[in-house]
């Protein structure tokens, strides 16, 4: 009976589904069977290699590994039912990863010794095993490998594997805190660099001097040229490992708007990177998008350059970026234009008469736009004294209708449920917005809990942060205070139920203009989403994107707190499809929707797709059973 069900088995899944009858009893009949409960570390990195073919029966594992010199796990794979690991550790004699059960796991284990005969007689079976193990896998120091066959060439170094100790300039310009400003400069000058690093005692860079502090600072102000260095520098130095991914320290540069990178090997220094540097890497650096938009200062200018910068994400799918990689990305570039947007409005109708926060809320909010969706935002400012209300309420609303008509011009489309600062119920003093949040809580009505589900993702985008984070804190204080908002949300959470039918199969639309696709937005981004906001409301945590917010709950007392790893790579896995369905309608011309169908994916995104629908429903259960007097 076992080995029927093995037979069973065997002849759904590739390569084994390609034997014949009678080879695929005899396989079925060598194999043996081996349970892992959840956590068992199944193969160590640098451990005991392999001596047998697992095929996952039932179940996953998370295969990962720790580079050299870094105590940091970094996680290459998942595999799921119907998929096999242990190949690269059998053949080559050393185990390169770290195999763990995410899950309570069945696999069956074909022994060295029987793959042997297989492979030696069936070279279909050979090329497919060899293909999936040992091409996808190539290069398993890379942080981001997705399955692609993604050979590297050695010219061909990409943004998301190569390492900055791999690129950096290594003949870097380094100074005392004693040099004068005009020795530096010739320094500079003589080594053609376009930055100096300032060394402290024991070779520590403690500032850092660029072309621009020159100009900015010296020339323009007419400071002495035989002063001491350490006046014009700026500090600290932002620095970067030699080990780190070239994509983490261009997020670094992006964010904190600079241009250069000390890179260090331990404690001492390697060299310097710059936005030069992965131009020359990659061609087109996300780092020179924004310093476009930087450069732009009529809205004129800005709109050609904000519809550029979306060519970026072919570039990062093609590299084998992960979906949240990308999305950290374009999320860097939209906020670096609605800024500039702003400034722009600022500059056109005065300085603001109050001090304000400009709010980015719903998908935006979250930081996980990809390809450019509707205007979500709001605008807080300071209580007004009763002679400057009448002033600030007419500045804002000629504001904020700048600002609508302004992101239009960059391909940010209005809302169409007007949830926008344009809308004065959303332009307010941080009074009535406390007032909103109270109201939305203490008296959870549908649209209420409509409101929350957008609005409760708020982060500050610009102007006085301040102002957002007392309304956060605002919120975190009152949610304690009334269990029945939870309730609500949950209800809410619940009836969003993934398309999962009965007997386990994935339910798609029956009729209208998407017959047979599926909404991979409503249906398998939003219940992951709705999920983490939830938690994350009820323990009070700050963060506003998805992935955050599941790391802020790892560990913790929510009923979550031992599904975060899966619950992050089913948003990864599903965030990854819908991008990259998305932009192959963007290439063939077609409107950008969310609609995907079935048969253009693979057995496997099938099978994954189910697993991730599957967890989501079985999150919602718990959460029905905890709430269970609030569901309708």
């Amino acid at each position: 009976m076992l080995i029927d069900d093995a037979v069973r088995f065997l002849s759904q899944i590739p390569p084994f589904q390609f034997l014949e009858g009678p080879t695929l009893r005899e396989v079925a009949q060598s194999l043996t069977m081996e349970f892992y409960p959840k956590g068992t570390v199944i193969l160590q990195q640098d451990g005991p290699v392999s001596e047998s073919l697992r095929i996952i029966q039932k179940g996953v594992v998370k295969i990962s590994i720790r580079p050299k010199g870094s105590g940091d796990e970094e996680v290459s794979d998942y595999r799921e039912r119907g998929e096999t690991f242990g190949l690269v550790s059998l053949m080559g004699g050393h185990q390169k990863t770290t195999i763990v059960a995410m899950q309570d796991t069945i696999c069956y284990l074909l022994s060295r010794e029987s793959l042997n005969d297989l492979m030696s007689s069936h070279p279909a079976l050979t090329e497919y095993l060899l293909q999936f193990h040992l091409t996808k896998y190539v290069d398993m120091t890379s942080r981001e490998i997705q399955g692609k066959s993604l050979l590297l060439g050695s010219s061909d170094r990409l943004l998301f594997t190569a390492k900055v100790g791999e690129i950096c300039r290594s003949a870097a310009t380094i100074v005392s805190p004693e040099a004068t400003i005009r020795e530096v400069a010739g320094r500079m000058a003589a080594d053609r660099q376009s930055a100096a690093l300032v060394a402290g005692p024991g070779g520590n860079p403690i500032g850092i001097v660029t072309d621009s502090d020159l100009r900015s600072k010296v020339v323009a102000l007419g400071h002495s040229i035989e002063a001491p260095v350490s006046q014009i520098m700026s500090h600290p130095v932002v620095k970067a490992d030699e080990h780190e991914a070239c994509f983490e320290v261009v997020l670094r540069m992006l964010q904190g708007n600079i241009h250069h990178v000390a890179v260090t090997r331990g404690d001492s220094l390697c060299g310097v990177i710059t936005n030069h540097d992965f131009m020359v890497l990659q061609g087109r650096s996300p780092l020179a998008f924004s310093e476009d938009i930087e450069r732009q200062t009529t809205l004129e200018g800005l709109a050609p350059v904000s519809q550029k910068a979306l060519t970026i994400i072919g570039a990062l799918l093609r590299e084998g970026a992960r979906a949240a990689n990308i999305i950290r990305i374009i999320s860097e570039l939209n906020d670096r234009i609605v800024r500039r947007v702003l400034e722009i409005a600022e500059r056109e109708l005065g300085p603001p008469p109050l001090p304000y926060c400009w709010l980015a809320l719903g998908s935006e909010g979250r930081k996980e736009q990809t390809f450019r969706t509707d205007q979500d935002n709001a605008l807080v400012y300071a209580d007004p004294p009763p002679d400057l209300r009448k002033e600030a309420a007419e500045y804002f609303a000629r504001f904020t209708a700048f600002m609508r008509n302004g992101l239009v011009s960059c391909g940010f489309e209005p809302c169409p449920a007007n949830c926008m600062a344009s809308n004065s119920e959303w332009c307010q003093p941080i009074s009535i917005w406390r007032g909103y949040f109270t109201d939305w809580i203490s008296a959870p009505t549908p649209k209420a809990v409509l409101n929350s589900q957008i609005f409760f993702d708020f982060r500050p985008l610009h102007g006085d942060e301040s102002l957002a984070w007392d309304l956060r804190e605002h919120l975190n204080r009152l949610i304690p205070d009334y269990p029945i908002f939870l309730g609500f949300l949950a209800n809410m959470l619940v009836k969003n139920r993934p398309p999962i039918g009965f007997f386990g199969s994935v339910a798609v639309e029956r009729s209208g203009e998407h017959k047979d696709g599926l909404n991979l937005k409503i249906k398998g981004v939003t219940p992951l989403v709705d999920i983490a906001r939830m938690f994350s409301l009820e323990q009070g945590v700050r963060h506003s994107s998805t992935m955050e917010r599941l790391e802020a709950l790892r560990g913790g007392s929510t009923l979550i707190a031992d599904l975060v790893d899966e619950l992050e790579y089913a948003f990864e896995f599903i965030s990854l499809l819908r991008i990259h369905h998305q932009y192959r309608q963007m290439e063939a011309g077609k409107p950008i929707d969310n609609f995907i169908h079935l048969e253009s994916l693979s057995h496997l995104e099938r099978q994954s797709l189910k697993n991730a629908f599957r967890l989501a429903l079985r999150v919602q259960d718990q959460v029905m059973e905890r709430y269970r007097s609030f569901i309708i």
